[in-house]
């Protein structure tokens, strides 16, 4: 009989739990690392997450990594702020074959590792200075995860998932359809959570970046959730120059993912989520400025694409996230 993969999620808040429940779920030997009120919650009365179908209760073990020791996988679902403590703390959760999932958002720093174009190997500053990740971690572990799925941490230890299915799109660096890839793929796919397998990993994290691009500044400067913003024609003029620049960001590094931009205004026009960026501006949290416009911008730069609407916007939400203390 085949031994349960052990599965350790660093990073147990609103996607990293609600990954950890949906991997319980399926059988896995479930392990968090997760601070503060939410980790002691977790560890006193278990984790609970609602969908609108379902709820979803597990009692993953809870610990430091040293206390956890190697796992078959390791999902890191922090914010991109806390890359550097990972890389300080993750070893003993590594043994010879770990895999590491990263399902944050943003450009992740193992972009350019196997890149087919010029740029192979090179490092991102804005995602991991100092290459911490990349010299903790090695780019030979990683997979890529593009999440989607709306989750707020409404209490600690209980997560509240506003969609009836959820998705996480995974794959390889350097393009291969691998046994590991496979596994993981297995390990956490169900009726509400599809889990997809990709050959192109990048332009899948393109189709989410140019989504959190076009609705994060605008959500942080008008502190509201989109439903509300696009009232104003304005923040519909910019969302749109948005995701013409990021296109090309995108194109001039080999990918061309496909969206309908009209599709996507329109449900946004739906939505009453406050996107992630914005929870942490309202909660006092450390905010993904980097990791998602920063390294965007340093990869414009690098290519050589003009991007005037998310220059100027991104120079705001900084300000703002400074005047908080945030940035």
């Amino acid at each position: 009989m085949t031994s349960p993969l052990k599965i350790c999620v660093f990073g147990a808040g609103a996607i990293g739990g609600h990954l950890a429940a949906r991997f319980a779920a399926n059988g896995a030997d479930m392990s968090v690392v997760a601070r503060g009120a939410q980790g002691a919650a977790i560890e006193a009365n278990g984790l609970t997450v609602r969908t609108p179908t379902e709820t979803l209760t597990c009692r993953p073990r809870v610990g430091t990594p040293f206390e956890l020791g190697t796992q078959d996988f390791v999902v890191i679902a922090t914010k991109a702020p806390a890359l550097p403590s990972v890389a300080a703390a993750i070893a003993p959760l590594l043994g010879p074959d770990t895999a590491v999932i990263f399902a944050m958002n943003g450009v992740p720093w193992w972009y350019f590792h196997a890149h087919p174009g010029p740029h192979a190997d090179r490092r991102l500053r804005s995602v991991d200075p100092g290459d911490a990740i990349w010299q903790a971690i090695g780019p030979a572990r990683a997979i890529g995860g593009v999440v989607y799925s709306s989750c707020e941490v409404t209490a600690p230890g209980e997560i509240q998932v506003d969609n009836a299915t959820s998705r996480l799109v995974l794959g390889e660096p350097g393009g291969q359809m691998t046994a590991r890839l496979a596994r993981i793929a297995a390990a956490l796919r169900g009726p509400a959570m599809m889990a997809d397998e990709t050959a192109d990993i990048r332009t899948a994290l393109w189709t989410k970046l140019l989504m959190n691009l076009s609705s994060g500044p605008i959500a942080v400067l008008t502190s509201s959730a989109p439903k509300a913003y696009l009232t104003d024609p304005a923040c519909e003029v910019a969302i749109r120059a948005i995701y013409a620049e990021g296109m090309e960001i995108a194109q001039a590094f080999g990918c061309a993912p496909v969206v309908d931009i009209d599709r996507a205004l329109g449900f946004s026009r739906k939505m009453t989520h406050r996107p992630s960026i914005l929870q942490d501006l309202d909660l006092g949290r450390p905010m993904e400025i980097d990791g998602i416009y920063g390294a965007t911008l340093e990869m414009a730069r690098l290519g050589g694409v003009p991007t005037p609407m998310l220059d100027l916007l991104v120079g705001l939400v900084k300000l703002r996230a400074r005047a908080a203390g945030l940035y």
